[in-house]
């Protein structure tokens, strides 16, 4: 990992937050949803959202 700034880090951190809460967001809309096109849209954002913060964790490791 390269040296990060404490800016930097701060930054990864709120985007590390960010991508949790709309994988939850997505996830809750799924399964609230009966429309099977606009839950299986949900579950891809959501499946998107995991993949970009385990990315960013993967970075920070």
């Amino acid at each position: 990992m390269a040296n990060l700034t404490a800016k930097e880090l701060t930054a990864l951190s709120d985007q590390l937050d960010f991508e949790k809460v709309l994988c939850c967001k997505y996830q809750a809309a799924a399964q609230e949803t009966t429309d099977t096109e606009m839950k299986s849209r949900f579950q891809q954002c959501a499946g998107q959202h995991k993949q970009n913060y385990s990315c960013l964790l993967n970075f920070l490791q």
